[in-house]
């Protein structure tokens, strides 16, 4: 009976094997083109050099900063409290306090989101490969706790040619009239909510850097949901 049972299923088995061989002749020049250090780099919140208990920071952060720097999250185009802001100072994490960029390196990008060509310091933000959503994107992430920030590109102007696409909501600005003391960590900077017509506005950048482009899919679908509730 078990040889009996062990020949009928030769045949599928053998099928089988071969097809997991075609796979994996098949996805091997894919997989050859991803690099090893994509392979496990997430890190965990745990080991970045300063963490704060999950509590502290929805007590902290607004919905908006806790959706954005802990999940992930992206603020809609031209919404966010920095986009437009032109004063000198510098810019730090909104969760940490850790300054990321200055001033002095915004440009823009008509992306619809805060963007600066160049860091504070080299060591301001880790980048990491991006696979969400189907396409490769790079996170820039605070180098110090480890909150979203946004993230990077190589079509920005020179000197650098880089772009550092930035939601507000990952940010607070400290004017440069302000104490030279740092801003410690405190999150709830006013980030004011979108108006319901503000995130369809038309994007001016010719390749929009994120999903939510509202030249897209979701920009379309949310003028015709708009036109029916009016």
């Amino acid at each position: 009976m078990a040889g009996r049972l062990l020949r009928s299923m030769a045949p599928h088995a053998t099928m089988a094997l071969l097809q997991c061989s075609r796979f994996q002749k098949s996805t091997r020049p894919f997989l050859a083109l991803i690099p090893p250090t994509t392979l496990g780099t997430c890190r965990s919140k745990k080991t970045w050099p300063k963490t704060f208990p999950e509590e502290e920071l929805r007590k902290r952060l607004t919905p908006m900063q806790y959706h954005v720097t802990q999940e992930k999250g992206t603020e809609s185009a031209f919404t966010g409290k920095y986009t437009d802001n032109k004063e000198e100072g510098i810019y730090q994490c909104v969760v940490c306090g850790a300054p990321l960029f200055t001033s002095d390196k915004k440009f823009d990008s008509g992306s619809g989101w805060p963007s600066f060509f160049d860091l504070i310091n080299k060591d301001s933000v880790t980048l990491t490969d991006d696979f969400s959503y189907g396409m490769h994107r790079v996170e820039t992430t605070c180098s110090q706790c480890g909150a979203h920030l946004g993230h990077f590109f190589d079509d920005g102007p020179r000197p650098t040619k880089k772009r550092y696409c930035i939601n507000s909501a990952s940010l607070n600005f400290r004017a440069k009239d302000s104490p030279s003391e740092e801003v410690e960590a405190s999150g709830g900077a006013g980030q004011s909510p979108p108006s319901r017509d503000q995130h369809i506005r038309k994007c001016r950048h010719p390749v929009c850097p994120l999903w939510v482009n509202c030249r897209g899919v979701l920009g379309e679908l949310l003028k015709v949901l708009q036109v029916r509730r009016g």
